[in-house]
């Protein structure tokens, strides 16, 4: 450890970088802590002390007295940041852009940022692939912020949100009185995107009769409006994204031939999440720092928290994720999730409800000793279990913890009191067991 003054701020740079900076507020204003703390955005920081200051590299107040789980965790959280915020090679602003928007160190996102970079020089035609919720629009506006187009428009469209008999006047706008409702003339979406980029969203959603007209303003770079003779140039580079499998809906007539190899000219495919489970943690700061930012809270994750949603099939890949972000930001607010904090179905990990985190060692060590003391086991009482709820009612949570009792002491005894078997009878943890044992005060007699 390292005591820096506040006048050697200065000499920090990222390759001196240090897991996370503990700044002590006493006597000094807000002021000059967030200015210190805004000199090395890098630099995950921890204050120890009282202070207004909020930078977003600030991830977190160390409370006294000092504990041990408290320091852990947030040490943890920095460890993560700093993973983030590795420095990059600094040769633009849109760098930062495309690195903080995927996130991640596994090969398969690793290799769609090489394809980006390949791809943004050129004003080729991109077709995006990959399941919903993946990132294909995160993909193609990096591509606009990396181009020689990133001074222009980039416009977004939603082929699949668009009635078809509405969709041809939404690209390609339309002239005054060219149909019932048209009161005035409207510039479409290429017109918006001159100069810059049109991505279309759900590209094979669109109807076949668009899709001709599409075909034809890729290939001749021209196009009307609705009710227009009038030639219109286009110059835009178009991006388009599916969820869908092209080439089957060629196969079956629903999506035009010529229209695929135009649009996939450079392909890049978007890996599912559950493809890319061990980019999970990265991804978990990103999205809890962007709900930060939005105002919104922040929230934390114990580590076997991350280990049980890097265990769940996100189905809804990382929109799934930044959804339930989000949703426990707003349960737990500045709050530390932890495995039972999780909604059930993404809970893959045994942990007894209320415990603290510590080893499955530490755990066995202190049960274990309890059982084997000379100390008196605690009486219990014989267990009765209504086969009717009486009129009376009854206390349902003593009687579910007179049922565990029951199947524990039942499961111990046909296991010659062996914990392991006797958990594996149970079907949960050994580790599990021992705790439940010792909330109960069991002995193995």
């Amino acid at each position: 450890m390292e005591v820096v003054a506040p006048e050697a701020i200065d000499a920090q740079s990222p390759e001196t970088r240090c897991r996370a900076m503990i700044l002590v507020s006493d006597g000094i204003e807000d002021e000059a802590l967030q200015s210190l703390m805004l000199k090395l955005p890098w630099q995950p920081m921890l204050l120890l002390g009282q202070s207004n200051a909020n930078p977003s590299n600030l991830l977190g107040k160390i409370e006294e007295p000092l504990s041990y789980s408290q320091l852990t965790e947030l040490l943890h959280f920095c460890q993560v940041f700093g993973q983030v915020k590795r420095p990059q090679v600094p040769t633009s602003a849109n760098q930062t852009k495309l690195f903080r928007s995927l996130v991640g160190r596994s090969d398969g996102i690793a290799n769609v940022r090489h394809l980006i970079n390949q791809v943004s020089g050129s004003d080729a035609t991109v077709l995006v692939l990959g399941p919903s919720g993946t990132g294909k629009e995160v993909v193609a506006r990096n591509i606009h912020y990396l181009s020689e187009r990133r001074d222009g428009p980039f416009i977004p469209v939603n082929c699949g949100a668009i009635p078809p008999e509405l969709l041809e006047s939404e690209l390609f706008g339309h002239e005054k009185g060219s149909f019932t409702g048209a009161i005035s003339a409207r510039k479409g979406r290429f017109e918006l995107a001159e100069g810059g980029t049109l991505f279309l969203d759900e590209i094979g959603d669109m109807p076949l009769q668009m899709q001709v007209k599409l075909l034809r303003v890729l290939q001749e770079r021209v196009f009307e409006r609705v009710g227009g003779n009038k030639a219109i140039t286009a110059d835009v580079r178009v991006v388009a994204a599916t969820h869908r499998d092209l080439e089957t809906m060629i196969e079956g007539g629903e999506f035009r031939e010529d229209l695929f190899y135009r649009l996939n000219v450079f392909p890049i495919e978007m890996p599912p999440l559950c493809e890319r489970r061990d980019d999970i943690p990265l991804l978990l700061q990103e999205l809890v720092s962007r709900v930060f930012n939005e105002g919104k809270g922040r929230v934390r994750f114990t580590q076997r928290a991350i280990d049980s949603l890097k265990e769940h099939a996100w189905s809804g890949n990382v929109r799934e994720l930044s959804n339930l972000v989000e949703r426990l930001t707003i349960l737990y607010p500045g709050g530390l999730v932890d495995v039972n904090d999780l909604p059930v179905k993404y809970r893959h990990i045994d942990v007894p409800e209320y415990s603290v985190e510590v080893s499955e060692e530490q755990l066995e060590r202190d049960a274990l000793a309890s059982i084997f003391n000379d100390e008196e086991p605690v009486d219990l009482p014989e267990t009765r279990f209504p086969s009717e709820l009486p009129p009376e009612g009854v206390n349902l949570k003593d009687l579910l913890a007179e049922l565990e009792i029951d199947m524990i002491r039942q499961a111990l005894d046909q296991q010659d009191n062996v914990v392991a078997r006797a958990a594996e009878m149970l079907g949960i943890r050994r580790t599990t067991l021992v705790e439940k044992m010792r909330k109960y005060g069991m002995s193995k007699d």
